[in-house]
């Protein structure tokens, strides 16, 4: 099998982050977009996370398996993100955007 050139992305196709949206849709049935950040308003340590959410704005459940797991995927597939901010994936175009609104973490 030939070897990758150093430098070569794993996935070099440029389709790929809309294949990951319609896999994530498939995925997360019901789901319209899914935020996702380092920041979970929730806890009070950093740590990947995600919320997925239908087309009217409800949650939709994810498992603690499955919001860890859609978190690393969408920054794997979108690296060059400020991940500093949450940002939501939008599950149909594929196009990620900095979150507007995000809940306060309480203590």
């Amino acid at each position: 099998m030939p070897a990758i050139p150093s430098g070569t992305p794993t996935c070099p196709t440029s389709n790929a982050r809309p294949r990951l949206a319609a896999k994530l849709a498939d995925m997360i049935p019901g789901a319209a977009k899914v935020a996702v950040g380092f920041t979970d308003p929730v806890t009070q340590w950093p740590h990947a996370y995600a919320r997925a959410a239908d087309a009217a704005g409800r949650p939709v459940r994810l498992s603690p398996v499955a919001r860890r797991v859609v978190a690393r995927w969408v920054v794997r597939a979108y690296p060059d993100a400020d991940w500093t901010r949450p940002h939501i994936l939008d599950l149909a175009t594929g196009q990620l955007a900095v979150a507007n609104h995000v809940p306060v973490r309480g203590r």
